[in-house]
């Protein structure tokens, strides 16, 4: 017969209790301090509530009421350094992580609330209902929460979106010689998500110090967690990634603590990370005032039964129950607390002129300026301030003839080597004698500790390279080997990386940089072959680079690499086994943000491209030759720095446009370009921009296929004759 050996996990998993021996040998102040900031973040919620209620707050309210034992527990026991985020339902976990930073010795329930403690409430209130001296000037509200000074890194409305960040938090704690930790929290519901089991991963590989704080109260707005997965001990997950995981009651706000303070010995030693699952309960519904039994997915009885074990009645009963305070000093800081947000709140309210005497509306000073709107989408480029800008025609240094994947790597290396703050990670590119291109060749053997090899997982390396970016101490490069492949990132590269200057109040850096290979004309078929210029485009905050050259390349990485926006650097396979002019050895030029490059003059026609089809554009144009055809290389794509300036110059000279690409005409980047060039530039055009694309498909497999869903030269040339009236088109 076949042998059987039952298999156990190489790490612990353990569920911890207290006892009433535990309760005794707290102390004090830890108690006394849980009970304040948990009666406070109650006493704020239900301000909240409140506020929802009376049509004050714009959008949703997710109260964590009931759950605040989990947050306080585990946040009690950090560091001003350490660093948390957070999700949806985030109120409790970013208000318990910041009263630490302000109130690091504990607040005394038996004292007056001090000024610091009151400025937090006010700030965080303000946030959500989105006015201007929120911690974001409004703009991230009730789910985006951020306060980085307090170590409070983000809330976040994506479920399961925040997790790959705080990986990337953690790395860099850990990789800055700290002995710091990272701390995200999650509900039952993103325990599911790729990107959450992706990153679980990709902590254990790395050993990173992120502890993976699972929420787990149930319910996925109404969805039960037994119904959609097969162990609702949801830190059963841990083990399986050889991460050591706890269960605790997260009503028990002291099981908690204590638990916390088994995981951070753990993670402060370097071995790695931890998981904590809280079963916690919210009293109210998913959104607003409501218990979860109005909308008959809950019980009355099921909802009694948990609110009997309100966290904050525990840790009351065992402080009166040791002589700590008494119940009418409990109740007296409830009162105080009460009355402490009804001043905050009056300084955000006031009476509704004309209404009745209840009513109440935002004081119209405190709303945040319309023309703020779009401020912060990117930064201001005040980091190239006396930049060595020098476009081909002014650079002093050798120039010859050079292979494009060796200005590729040859950049990477000398800023690797002049900035030890860049890290470089992607699929295989620390294996194959650099990557599957070739564009990170020697670089392992010269900086191993940032060349990192990833598993497949672009969802958590791209937002761990986002967390590490938004960290501020690493400036990290990501290696997609296909340009297909962002769309298993999508979450990560637009909703996070993408919108968090903006959306966390228009200052914080950003400084990403995403090479993504674009590979039509290589066989690769339909999911390895698109150029993603036209999504890019679409979605804000990433800056775009798209070089035709070698000596381009060279100054665009560098401009790519100093800058404080993330910048998606696109790089053609046609492109790397080419050789163009480059540098010999001088590899420190910048070229500047938002300049286009006139690689041939003319005077009839202006034909706009960027990438490897510029190179095809000027063979069609050589072809054609009875056609003077101006050609603009864009270099940059996205809607912030397209050279306005040289277009229009080109246009008012030629009256005549075609903008030539390769990619998709569904996805086409020349689409919206046209669009805005014919808004700009009506009156001087003598007819409609054309437009050369590929296909409506995706390049097939098959050769033949392939060629006919991408244009090169002959869609150039057929164009220009087209549009310039030679009958022979």
């Amino acid at each position: 017969m076949s042998e059987r050996i039952n298999l156990v996990p190489e790490v612990p998993w353990v569920q911890i209790s207290t006892t009433e021996a535990d309760w005794d040998a707290a102390d004090p102040g830890l108690l006394t301090s849980m009970l304040s900031n948990m009666v406070l973040i109650r006493t704020f919620e239900e301000t909240v509530l409140q506020l929802a209620s009376e049509g004050l707050i714009h959008g949703p309210a997710h109260s964590s009421i009931g759950q605040e034992g989990g947050a306080v527990g585990s946040c009690i026991a950090l560091t001003t350094a350490d660093t948390v985020n957070g999700s949806h339902r985030g109120h409790h976990q970013f208000l318990a992580k910041v009263l630490g930073h302000v109130a690091p010795g504990g607040i005394d329930p038996t004292a007056p609330i001090s000024s610091d403690v009151q400025d937090v409430l006010l700030t965080s209130l303000a946030e959500i209902c989105g006015l201007d001296r929120g911690f974001s000037h409004g703009r991230g509200g009730s789910m985006h929460l951020q306060w980085e000074e307090a170590g409070a890194i983000g809330t976040n409305a994506i479920v399961g979106g925040g997790v790959p960040l705080a990986a990337g938090s953690a790395w860099s704690h850990k990789h800055a010689g700290t002995e710091n930790v990272a701390v995200t929290y999650f509900g039952d519901g993103a325990a599911n998500i790729g990107s959450t089991l992706e990153t679980f991963n990709l902590a254990a590989a790395w050993d990173l110090p992120l502890c993976f704080f699972i929420e787990n109260n149930l319910y996925a707005v109404s969805t039960r967690v037994d119904e959609v997965t097969g162990d609702p001990r949801l830190s059963g997950r841990g083990p399986g990634f050889g991460i050591p995981s706890w269960k605790v009651d997260g009503m028990d706000p002291l099981a908690v603590y204590l638990t916390m303070q088994d995981a951070l010995e753990y993670m402060r030693s370097g071995r790695g990370p931890a998981v904590i699952e809280a079963d916690v309960y919210r009293f109210f519904h998913q959104n607003g005032p409501f218990p979860g039994s109005a909308f008959r997915y809950r019980t009355k009885e099921e909802e009694a039964s948990w609110r009997a074990r309100d966290p904050i009645d525990q840790v009351s009963r065992n402080l009166v129950r040791r002589g700590i305070v008494t119940q009418d000093q409990i109740d007296a800081f409830v009162a105080n607390a009460q009355a402490t947000m009804a001043e905050v709140t009056s300084v955000l309210l006031e009476p509704l002129p004309g209404g009745k005497p209840d009513e109440r509306r935002i004081k119209p000073s405190e709303w945040p300026d319309h023309n703020f709107v779009n401020v912060g989408v990117r930064g201001d480029l005040a980091e190239f301030a006396g930049a060595r800008f020098e476009d081909r025609a002014e650079f002093t240094g050798e120039l010859a003839e050079v292979k494009f994947i060796d200005a590729v790597a040859g950049v990477m290396g000398r800023r690797m080597e002049l900035d030890e703050r860049i890290v470089v990670m992607g699929e295989d590119i620390h294996r194959l004698n650099g990557g599957t291109n070739g564009a990170t060749r020697g670089l392992k053997d010269a900086y191993p500790d940032r060349i990192l090899g990833t598993p497949i997982s672009e969802n958590a390396f791209t937002g761990l390279a986002g967390g590490m970016a938004l960290d501020g101490r690493y400036r990290p490069v990501i290696e997609f080997m296909y340009a297909d492949f962002m769309w298993v990132a999508a979450d990560q590269l637009f909703n996070q990386i993408g919108k968090a200057r903006h959306m966390f109040g228009g200052t914080g850096d950003v400084p990403v940089v995403l090479r993504s290979k674009v590979a039509m004309g290589t066989g690769y078929g339909s999911q390895h072959s698109m150029d993603p210029a036209g999504i890019m485009a679409t979605n804000p905050g990433w800056r775009i680079v798209a070089p035709s050259n070698p000596y381009d390349y060279v100054g665009l990485m560098n401009t790519a690499l100093a800058c404080q926006d993330p910048v998606v650097v696109l790089e053609h396979v046609d492109l790397y086994n080419s050789t163009g002019i480059g540098p010999v050895e001088d590899y420190d030029y910048y070229l500047p943000v938002g300049k286009a490059a006139i690689v041939r003059a003319g005077s009839e026609v202006t034909v706009i491209s960027y990438l490897a089809m510029t190179n095809y554009v000027l063979d069609a144009v050589a072809n054609v030759g009875d056609i003077d055809a101006e050609v603009i290389d864009l270099r940059w794509l996205d809607r912030a720095s397209i050279d306005w300036d040289t277009i229009g110059e080109s246009i008012k000279k030629t009256n005549n446009v075609l903008i030539a690409e390769q990619g998709a005409r569904g996805t086409s980047y020349g689409g919206w370009l046209a669009d805005e060039i014919q808004r700009r530039f009506f009156d001087w055009l003598d007819q409609p921009v054309q437009r050369v694309t590929g296909g409506e498909a995706s390049p097939s497999i098959s050769k033949v296929l392939e060629r006919a869903a991408i244009a090169k030269n002959e869609e150039v040339e057929s164009a220009l004759r087209a549009m310039m009236g030679d009958g022979n088109a």
